[in-house]
């Protein structure tokens, strides 16, 4: 018998590693950045969003311009997506200090990417590390839309086009009409109170957030279940700093977001 267990061991070891190869699916990330920012992956995901995970290594020289191009790229799509990409930079070991991460992205200029200090276990899901490693995910079933290990220029209109028919593809950015509700914001631009009017055509539970630009949430404006009919809900957009934020709403598992200006 002892002869099989070397065949055994290399057979195990060969499927295992043709597994995180092959991932169909993306790993949740779940906690906190270098700049003390919460993530949830997968509820990025759910709510239409492209992630752009950027694996690199301690003064890999080949691993900032990759990142610098999809920046730039992805940056152009916001224009018209406004919040609807997330990007992280993350070291493809677990030893680098968030210190070096924060200040590999700060140096480089990569103002879209969250430094994060550990992603040995997400490099792995994702079938090693390449220099860079880059991936895009997207959908609600939390799709791998992307991924290479050798980057090339003609990659970054890969991914362009894989984010843009992804985002196309959701109501994520329309002002909306949701399946079964009517959401308006008004005034729109806005100084200090808004008010969001809903119309449910069934009892539901409501979810309204405040995200900025960046897709960062400000805050909460409903989470609760209410009856069919209209809905009135004030929010005091005083505390909000001048700027563009997104208002968006979650109702029956439906995703939708609208523009809101704050100007003084």
């Amino acid at each position: 018998m002892k002869k099989y267990i070397p065949n055994l061991v290399i057979a195990v070891a060969l499927l295992f590693t043709a597994n995180l190869s092959n991932a169909q699916t993306a790993m949740q990330l779940n906690g906190v950045d270098c700049n003390g920012n919460k993530h949830d992956l997968f509820a990025d995901l759910d709510a239409g969003k492209a992630v752009i995970l950027h694996f690199f290594m301690a003064n890999c020289g080949s691993c900032p311009p990759p990142a610098q191009k999809i920046q730039a790229m992805a940056k152009n799509i916001l224009n018209k997506y406004p919040g609807m990409i997330t990007a992280y930079a993350m070291p493809f070991n677990n030893s680098t200090s968030c210190s070096y991460a924060s200040s590999w992205v700060s140096s480089n200029g990569l103002s879209l990417y969250m430094p994060f200090d550990s992603g040995a276990m997400q490099v792995a899901n994702y079938g090693g590390f390449g220099m860079p490693t880059v991936v895009v995910l997207g959908g609600k079933n939390h799709q791998i839309l992307f991924s290479t290990q050798s980057f090339s220029t003609s990659d970054t209109s890969t991914m362009r086009s894989k984010i843009l028919a992804l985002l196309s593809g959701t109501s994520g950015i329309a002002d909306i009409s949701v399946s079964g509700a009517n959401f308006n914001i008004f005034p729109n631009p806005a100084n200090e109170f808004i008010t969001i009017n809903l119309t449910l055509k069934s009892d539901d539970l409501i979810f309204v957030e405040i995200l900025d630009m960046t897709g960062k949430q400000i805050s909460i404006i409903m989470n609760e279940t209410r009856n069919a009919g209209n809905i009135v809900e004030q929010f005091d957009a005083s505390v909000l700093p001048v700027g563009c934020y997104l208002i968006r709403s979650k109702i029956n598992g439906q995703i939708a977001t609208q523009k809101l200006s704050i100007v003084r």
